[in-house]
């Protein structure tokens, strides 16, 4: 990568702590030119499928660089710390299936490495806080421009763990699909390709009640459910001036049916 570098930082860290100013100063002390764009540290705590899904449906908006996603519940364990190449930039983090949707969404995985190569990582590696100590250093050495290959060795992408696949099935002329992730508005995003849509009347049912196909919110009555399609691609669910989660009374992992009347 020439130019400006570029870092990304994805997490679960919030923002009542240290850890992420932490990450940032590691990026900033080994590469001082380097522009840190923060995604989000919001993510639900843990929440793996939730952290996969933002980084793949933002990276492909942001500047080509390193995009360093930390959603860890195994960090200390045995689960590796990875680093992917793509052909629209790098992404560091662990190997517990968060970086492969945001590879893909890159172009799809050229390499990958292992993040074995103690120079590359802090003097002293805390057991809990590998974003700090393992991911952040890693992540400013790319940026500079150093050989994905000095982090550690090669591994057979093969070999990375990957998210199960989310629920979606075909139901006579509809379908159910899981809920993948429910955003700041309260709006349903469900694991299902905008094309699907198209086969639905424009009057369907979610769960049971009653909804409108649509272009936008604006395009159901107040209160009233609309289904469109997101800025993603993919189908969700919302209410006009409403939060469709409250109503149907969902989270990730559910899945909904969708139907004609």
């Amino acid at each position: 990568m020439t130019g400006t570098p570029w870092v990304s930082l994805t997490t679960d860290y919030g923002l009542a702590d240290g850890f992420v100013a932490a990450c940032h100063g590691v990026v900033v002390r080994l590469a001082p030119a380097a522009r840190v764009i923060d995604v989000t540290h919001l993510v639900p705590p843990g929440d793996v499928r939730r952290g996969s899904a933002v980084l793949a449906q933002t990276v492909p908006y942001l500047p080509v660089g390193v995009h360093v996603a930390v959603v860890d519940p195994g960090v200390g364990t045995g689960r590796r710390g990875v680093a992917l190449a793509a052909p629209g930039g790098l992404l560091v983090g662990p190997d517990n299936g968060l970086l492969l949707d945001a590879a893909e969404a890159l172009g799809g995985i050229t390499g990958a490495v292992e993040l074995t190569n103690p120079e590359w990582l802090a003097p002293t590696v805390s057991r809990t806080f590998h974003g700090r100590d393992v991911f952040a250093p890693v992540a400013a050495r790319l940026a500079l421009g150093a050989p994905l290959a000095g982090a550690g060795p090669a591994v057979d992408p093969a070999t990375l763990v990957r998210l199960p696949a989310p629920v979606l099935r075909r139901i006579g002329a509809g379908f159910a699909a899981e809920v993948l992730t429910v955003d700041h508005f309260g709006n349903v995003q469900l694991a299902a390709p905008g094309e699907l849509l198209e086969q639905l009347p424009k009057r369907i049912r979610v769960a049971g009640r009653a909804a409108v196909r649509g272009r936008t919110f604006g395009d159901a009555e107040v209160g009233a459910l609309v289904v469109h399609v997101d800025s993603a691609g993919l189908v969700a669910v919302a209410v006009r001036d409403g939060r469709a989660v409250d109503l149907l009374a969902v989270r990730p992992g559910d899945v909904l049916s969708l139907s004609g009347e």
